[in-house]
């Protein structure tokens, strides 16, 4: 069954996070959380830090996520090396998404019981966020740091939300 559209997951609700209470939560299907150079020693000689900040607040599907990392990362591993810059997604999907499957087409009225037991079944995972919260830095040298911001750019682009790039020194990051 294909996808429901963001539109329908964007609002945020109560969260449902209790795995030990859900069967058959779906994985978190993000491989990497840090890119690039993740080690501290290496990432000492980065100066500049790109932030993308979420502007609304609202949910943001695993599937967006994922596709806004692997946007970021193409770019940022094919402009320069991963040795010279530090990729971070900050936020984790610990919000389980329920779907209420209904049959869509002729005769699906005599199979489905409509709103009867209408709790739903575990389809995917999603970040709660609230506006001004952090979803991505990029750690870079100084003289990369068009490159960084033109990565967050892309990965903006798969975002069901409104997103600010803020560019700014290492030692003035905060939230």
């Amino acid at each position: 069954m294909p996808l429901r559209p963001a539109r329908c997951y964007k609002r945020i609700k109560r969260p449902y996070t209790r795995l030990k209470y859900i069967h058959g939560a779906p994985y978190v299907q993000i491989p990497r959380f840090e890119m690039g150079a993740t080690k501290a020693k290496d990432r000492e000689r980065f100066t500049s830090v790109a932030v993308l900040r979420v502007l609304e607040g609202g949910q943001i599907r695993v599937n967006a996520l994922e596709a806004a990392r692997q946007m970021a990362y193409k770019y940022l591993s094919k402009v320069l090396t991963d040795q010279n810059f530090y990729l971070k997604i900050i936020k984790y999907p610990h919000h389980v998404i329920r779907e209420n499957k209904m049959l869509a087409m002729a005769g699906a009225d005599r199979l489905q019981e409509g709103m009867r037991l209408a709790f739903g079944v575990p389809t995917g995972r999603a970040i709660q966020i609230e506006p001004g919260e952090v979803l991505m830095i990029v750690e870079v040298e100084d003289r990369n740091i068009t490159h960084a911001k033109e990565a967050l750019n892309r990965a903006r682009a798969k975002l069901p939300l409104p997103c600010r790039i803020e560019l700014t020194r290492k030692s003035v990051i905060k939230g």
